[in-house]
């Protein structure tokens, strides 16, 4: 299945999420617990990779780091096949631990980088697992308490962290504790576990504020920042990523391609994403789904939610058309 490349350049910040197959648990004890922190932090000694802020839930994780010489792909691989082989000896299973795919989202600095270390830290409070903040203080599965040195990680770059809040520890530590506890009443922010130009920008209304103004931002999915941030990055990635990458985001762009060839072919979305089945209704949804696959780079999955069909019937489309 097609899927967009990763943005792996050494030395760039990422926030990378990693989840359970079928929303399954990555976690049965404390013992895997300990033994996916060990596994992190030696692979993060061995790849040089600069780890922030992370938190391991029950069914994933997040990560914040800093990809070392061999990139986010060779760590992430020795993380996870490391870990999944050691977890299903211990627990006497066979198969995938984790989805096939980890999300990854190249993150601008300036404007996210504290906020991301304290939305990933808050994870556990968010999500039950501690009640207070002085649990959190002492929760060993989040890197919380190591910033607030209640745990050492030596792998773990909390100093970075507090370097943004002073120079003197201790002052920098109660500095750091009143921004995450301020940032504690924002909930889930959806803008931060995953990029592109609505997320990035402001909302939906603002994406069309652009429009009619005439200004474009570029965007990817796979990058949060502004619009001259992901220049830069796109700048830097080889040329067949940027062909990939529309200068308005995959979503959008596709949901308008479907309302503008749905007007000029006379038929009402509703109707070809309900399943009609008039031969006119068909012919567009094959040319969209080539198109939306092949020229915007969309999965087969996230095309198929906008057609109104399976993911196969995606797939065998764009199979056919690619034979002849």
């Amino acid at each position: 299945m097609p899927r967009g490349a990763r943005l792996d350049a050494p030395g760039t910040l990422h926030h990378v999420m990693v989840r359970g197959i079928e929303g399954n648990s990555i976690v049965s004890d404390d013992a895997d617990r300990a033994f996916f922190v060990s596994r992190m932090g030696k692979v993060a000694v061995a790849t040089e990779t600069k780890i922030y802020a992370w938190a391991l839930m029950t069914n994933h994780a997040h990560i914040l780091l800093r990809s070392g010489a061999a990139g986010l792909s060779t760590f992430m691989r020795k993380l996870l096949t490391g870990y999944a082989t050691g977890y299903n000896r211990s627990h006497r299973r066979h198969g995938h631990l984790f989805q096939n795919r980890y999300k990854s989202i190249v993150c601008e600095e300036e404007p996210y980088f504290l906020r991301l270390v304290s939305y990933i830290h808050l994870n556990p409070l968010r999500a039950g697992l501690v009640g207070s903040f002085e649990e959190l203080e002492r929760y060993r599965w989040s890197g919380h308490a190591a910033v607030m040195s209640r745990i050492r990680n030596d792998w773990q770059d909390r100093e970075y962290v507090l370097g943004y809040f002073g120079k003197r520890e201790s002052s920098a530590r109660k500095a750091y504790l009143e921004f995450v506890t301020s940032e504690s009443g924002l909930g889930r922010q959806a803008e931060l576990t995953g990029g592109g130009l609505i997320r990035s920008i402001g909302g939906w209304s603002e994406v069309k504020s652009l429009r009619k103004r005439g200004e474009k931002q570029f965007s990817d999915e796979r990058i949060l920042g502004g619009g001259d941030f992901v220049r830069e990055i796109l700048d830097d990635a080889e040329e067949s990523v940027k062909e990939r990458l529309p200068a308005v985001s995959m979503g959008v762009e596709a949901a308008e391609r479907l309302t503008r060839a749905c007007e000029e072919s006379g038929i009402k979305v509703q109707a070809l994403q309900g399943g009609c089945r008039m031969r006119e209704c068909a012919a567009l949804r094959k040319k969209l789904a080539v198109e939306y696959v092949r020229e915007l780079g969309m999965s087969y999955a996230g095309a198929a939610r906008l057609l109104g069909i399976s993911g196969g019937a995606v797939e065998k489309i764009v199979n056919r058309i690619a034979g002849k």
